[in-house]
């Protein structure tokens, strides 16, 4: 298969799924931004309670 045929049928299935708009109605962004930023200062909050110098 050559490279330019493998690209051909990458790019008509990545177009494929744009009939919907591609966004799933009950995710809401600010709701996984939200989230994601909680978790990675939690774990900031515990990397730097481990790694106090006694």
């Amino acid at each position: 298969m050559s490279f330019h045929s493998t690209a051909a049928q990458l790019v008509s299935l990545a177009t494929e799924g744009e009939e919907h708009g591609g966004n799933h109605e009950s995710l809401n962004p600010y709701l996984i931004g939200g989230g994601a930023l909680f978790i990675l200062l939690l774990l900031l909050w515990i990397t730097t309670r481990f790694n106090r110098d006694r």
